[in-house]
């Protein structure tokens, strides 16, 4: 059974009726223009929560719950797979004081530390739809913050905007880092550039850090380390949990699942200082799910501030393996398709 059950439908602006749906050699190479599309917003239920926000283009839909969270609980094509996890024990679950990941994508602030990190967000959220740009807004009473995040899904390709926002509302300065956790569906493996290279002695400077964590184990087989990207394959039969955190000056990554690629693109700023020792890109893998992080620079927010951390979506169909020469061939030009964030 579908988790998509509609409730009541709220055209968009401009909504035309939805084209035929896409072939693999249509999108085989990404996302391709197509005026015909109009972007649709309808209220409907997905897996057991109520009020759900549904953007689709025709081409590739997304779900944002607005009983709890929020979270962009669902991005793919239309009547295809989910990319992004849901976790069935807490699917439709609402209210209650512990704190729940639900899956798909949510915006956190880093660093990690309980319980600051883990404060529940299992509230109604206070949405907005103008046309164009779906507006999700909750408050985190506990720790004196209001986060909202902004979706612009195009009308016409398979891309998507997202911007998280971050604002203080206590009467004293604090700092943080805005941290985007895209919550991705087991099977898959996650890619992340290394920077470039260049020979000694020709530049004897560290190109970047490598974080690692008292849990990380290099040899698990899930880690691939390559001379052009690191990989990691989320396996199902895993029994430990892994994660790396690193600095990402080419500020992508991608997820590769049964013939669908979801590539992220986010900002790095050379003078900024990250959390996690200089992390702008986080992974995170156990038996579920595998994670991909983006983080913004660490800055002082004084009260009424807020910070800013857009993202970059894209969908595409296409088989990748982990072969470097065929993520070059096949993953780059997506990379290259999004705009610089």
């Amino acid at each position: 059974m579908s988790d998509l059950v509609p409730t009541r439908a709220k055209p968009a602006v401009g909504r035309t009726p939805a084209p035929h749906a896409a072939t693999a050699h249509e999108v085989g190479d990404g996302p391709k223009p197509d005026t015909r599309h109009a972007v649709a917003c309808e209220e409907i239920e997905f897996a057991g929560w109520p009020g759900c926000i549904r953007l689709s283009n025709g081409l590739v839909d997304l779900v944002a719950t607005t009983a709890v969270g929020p979270r962009i609980i669902r991005f793919g094509f239309v009547g295809g797979q989910n990319l992004f996890r849901v976790f069935p024990e807490s699917a439709g679950l609402v209210g209650g004081d512990e704190w729940h990941s639900f899956g798909g994508h949510r915006l956190w602030h880093a660093p990690e530390v309980f319980p600051r990190t883990y404060a529940p967000d299992n509230l109604p959220v206070d949405h907005s739809w103008d046309g164009v740009t779906l507006k999700l807004h909750n408050a985190e009473t506990r720790n004196g913050l209001a986060k909202e995040t902004l979706v612009t899904l195009s009308p016409s390709i398979a891309q998507v905007s997202v911007v998280h926002r971050i604002t203080n509302r206590n009467p004293w300065a604090i700092e943080l880092a805005p941290w985007a956790l895209s919550v991705m569906a087991p099977g898959g493996h996650a890619i992340y550039p290394q920077e470039e290279f260049r020979p000694h002695p020709d530049c004897l400077v560290p190109a970047r850090p490598l974080v690692l964590w008292h849990f990380t184990d290099m040899s698990d087989p899930r880690w691939t380390w390559g001379r052009r990207y690191i990989q990691l394959r989320q396996d199902p039969a895993a029994t430990s949990k892994q994660k790396v955190g690193m600095l990402n000056a080419r500020g992508w990554a991608a997820y590769v699942l049964a013939g669908d690629v979801f590539v992220k693109r986010y900002g790095f700023d050379r003078t900024a200082a990250y959390p996690d020792m200089g992390c702008n890109t986080e992974t995170f893998t156990d038996s579920g799910i595998l994670e991909i992080e983006s983080l913004g620079p660490m800055t002082r927010l004084e009260p009424g501030a807020t910070v800013e951390h857009p993202e970059a979506w894209l969908l595409a169909r296409t088989e990748c393996g982990q072969d470097e020469d065929e993520i070059d061939d096949r993953i780059l030009p997506l990379v290259g398709q999004l705009p610089p964030v």
